[in-house]
C-alpha cells in the first residue's frame, strides 16, 4: 500500500512541474502589455514596446518614400507640360517713341556709366554699363494701375481715406505692391471685340457696350467666371509700333455701363490694347470706367496689352480660355507699374 501511495505523489509531482514549466515557457513568448511591481517585468514591457515602435514605423517609412515619389512624378509632368507649352507674348517694347497719355510726365532712359568708362575700374577685364531711368508708374507696354491709383470722391477702394493714404513717397495703402501673388498665374478670357463684329480694328472713340461684350462672349462659347482676368481686344494694338499718334486720338474701349457688367461679374482683372483703356470720346472723358472699377470693386486695370498674335491663336483653336501669366513688380508706393505677361497655350 506504501508503495503504490508513493508512486501516486511521484506522478503527482512530475505533473506539477510539467504544468509550471509550461507556464513559465508560455509567459516569455507572450507579449507583455502591462507593468507589473516588477522591475525585471518593467524591462521586458518597455522592450517589447520599442520593438513594436520599430516594426509599426516601417508602413510609415514606405508611405513617405510613396508620397515623394508621386510628389516627384507630379513635379516632372508639371516641368514637362509648361515647358511643352506655347508661349504668347503679351509685351510691346517700349521706348521714348512709344505712345504716352498726356497727363503722364515723358520717359527718359540714359547710359550714366558706359563699359569704355567703367573697364579698368575693377581688375581681371571687367567693364560694365549702368542706366538711369526716369518715367511714370503709367509708362509700360502693359502698364497695370495700382488701386490706389483711382478715388472716388476722395475714397480709396474699401473706403480708405485717399489723402491719408499717400505721401512723398509713393502710396501707404493699396500701392502696386499690394497686387496678390496667388494671382500671377489665373484664368483668363479673350473677349476678341474686333473680330467678332468682323473688323480690324474698332472705329475710333467706339463705345464697347454690354451687348457687346455678351455676344462675344456667346459666340465664343466662353463664360466669364468670377475672379477671372477678361482682356478685351480692339484692334488698336496693331497701331503701337506703327501709327502711335493713332493712340492720342479718340480711343475705342469700354464704356460705363460695360464696367458695371464687369464689376457684377465679380472679375479680378480687366485690360485691352490701347492706352486709356476705357472709350475716349471726340468730347474727352472724366474717366468713369476706373472710377468703377478701381475705386468702387477693386479690379486692376491693364492697358497696352498687345493682342495680336493671342487673337490669332485663339481664333485658330477656337478656344478663347487660358492661363495668364503677370507680375507687377514689387514696388512699394508705386501708383501702377509696366509689367511682363504672357499667355500659356498648349501646343
Amino acid at each position: 500500500m506504501k508503495r503504490y501511495l508513493f508512486l501516486i505523489w511521484i506522478l503527482i509531482l512530475s505533473v506539477g512541474v510539467i504544468l509550471a514549466h509550461s507556464f513559465v515557457v508560455s509567459a516569455k513568448n507572450q507579449p507583455h502589455t502591462v507593468s507589473s511591481v516588477s522591475s525585471n517585468r518593467i524591462t521586458l514591457n518597455e522592450r517589447v514596446k520599442n520593438d513594436r515602435t520599430f516594426f509599426a514605423s516601417l508602413p510609415d517609412a514606405t508611405q513617405k518614400e510613396k508620397h515623394a515619389k508621386n510628389r516627384r512624378t507630379a513635379f516632372d509632368r508639371l516641368i514637362q507640360s509648361v515647358s511643352a507649352a506655347r508661349i504668347i507674348e503679351l509685351n510691346f517694347i517700349w521706348d521714348t517713341n512709344s505712345p504716352l497719355f498726356p497727363t503722364n510726365p515723358p520717359y527718359s532712359i540714359n547710359l550714366a556709366a558706359r563699359h569704355t568708362q567703367t573697364f579698368g575700374s575693377v581688375s581681371g577685364g571687367i567693364g560694365f554699363a549702368v542706366d538711369e531711368m526716369d518715367f511714370s508708374g503709367q509708362h509700360g507696354a502693359p502698364t497695370i494701375d495700382a488701386i490706389g491709383h483711382i478715388s472716388n470722391n476722395l475714397k480709396l477702394f474699401g473706403g480708405i481715406d485717399a489723402a491719408a493714404s499717400e505721401g512723398d513717397m509713393g502710396l501707404t495703402k493699396l500701392g502696386v505692391e499690394a497686387y496678390p501673388k496667388e494671382q500671377f498665374i489665373n484664368r483668363a478670357v479673350l473677349l476678341d471685340v474686333a473680330r467678332f463684329k468682323g473688323v480690324e480694328t474698332l472705329a475710333a472713340g467706339y463705345e464697347i457696350t454690354v451687348t457687346d461684350l455678351e455676344a462675344t462672349a456667346q459666340a465664343q462659347g466662353v463664360e466669364i467666371q468670377p475672379g477671372d482676368s477678361v482682356l478685351i481686344r480692339t484692334g488698336y494694338g496693331k497701331y503701337f509700333d506703327t501709327g502711335p499718334k493713332k493712340f492720342l486720338e479718340p480711343l475705342p474701349g469700354p464704356g460705363e455701363t460695360a464696367a458695371r457688367w464687369l464689376a457684377k461679374k465679380k472679375v479680378f482683372l480687366v485690360g485691352d490694347d490701347q492706352l486709356a483703356f476705357e472709350v475716349i470720346s471726340p468730347l474727352g472723358t472724366v474717366f468713369p470706367v476706373h472710377r468703377v472699377l478701381i475705386a468702387d470693386n477693386g479690379i486692376y486695370i491693364v492697358e497696352n496689352l498687345n493682342l495680336e498674335e493671342l487673337s490669332q491663336a485663339l481664333a485658330q483653336e477656337g478656344v478663347y480660355e487660358f492661363p495668364l501669366v503677370l507680375n507687377p513688380p514689387r514696388i512699394k508706393g508705386a501708383t501702377g507699374a509696366a509689367v511682363n505677361s504672357f499667355a500659356i497655350l498648349p501646343r
